[in-house]
């Protein structure tokens, strides 16, 4: 893992992606229990994200009961698999919402995303607002590893962000998953680092900045 790196506060973003009762309350068709395990590391990111102009951004993975834009994954899961994902994630259903045990402040942002990746064509509006924020940096957390973490994260980076992917603010259905993300991510996506050394490297970039004490 890399441990020794620096971060621009004023450039970079926190993205917590898909960290929803769907994908994480007990007894949701979809749950992934080691999620619920890194909430409080979610937690401290974004505190510290906040406290040093980062901006905290929350992905919601969103569809709508009648939406049929997405045929090829639909014909991945079973008819039962496919009505619970487009009842549960749809805007207004509990399993839409983010888990509770999270701390979503008025000043984050919230955006909905319809496709793994957060920067699939079409999928979200994370991009522009990325852009109109100057942010060229992406710190990755949240559910699944492998899944939406993992697409956003190498998208991101095809479009030429520097992509910061935090191992113990990730999860997986199983350590086999998540193990192989971090490999793959650290040999072609980014750096791979835990929870203290995101806080360190905020915590430097403001110190570094004009003007600090």
């Amino acid at each position: 893992m890399s441990t020794n790196f620096e971060l621009a506060h004023a450039k970079t973003a926190l993205l917590v992606i898909d960290l929803q009762n769907f994908f994480m309350a007990e007894g949701m068709p979809a749950q992934i229990p080691s999620a619920r395990d890194i909430v409080g590391r979610v937690n401290t990111l974004a505190a510290a994200a906040r406290a040093h102009g980062a901006p905290v951004i929350w992905m919601k993975m969103t569809f709508g009961p009648h939406d049929t834009g997405w045929t090829a994954f639909d014909r991945m899961r079973t008819d039962r698999q496919n009505e619970a994902r487009k009842t549960m994630l749809r805007a207004g259903h509990p399993g839409h919402d983010i888990y509770p045990e999270l701390e979503v402040h008025p000043s984050d942002l919230v955006l909905e995303k319809t496709r793994f990746s957060a920067f699939t064509r079409g999928s979200s509006s994370l991009e522009d607002v990325l852009v109109s924020r100057g942010i060229d940096t992406i710190i990755v957390t949240g559910t699944a590893t492998n899944q939406c973490c993992e697409a956003t994260a190498r998208d991101a980076m095809m479009l030429n962000y520097r992509v910061v992917f935090v191992a113990d603010a990730t999860a997986a259905m199983d350590d086999a998953s998540h193990l192989a993300t971090l490999a793959n991510v650290e040999k072609f996506v980014g750096d791979v680092v835990d929870t203290r050394d995101v806080v360190r490297a905020l915590e430097a970039s403001t110190q570094r900045a004009p003007g600090a004490p």
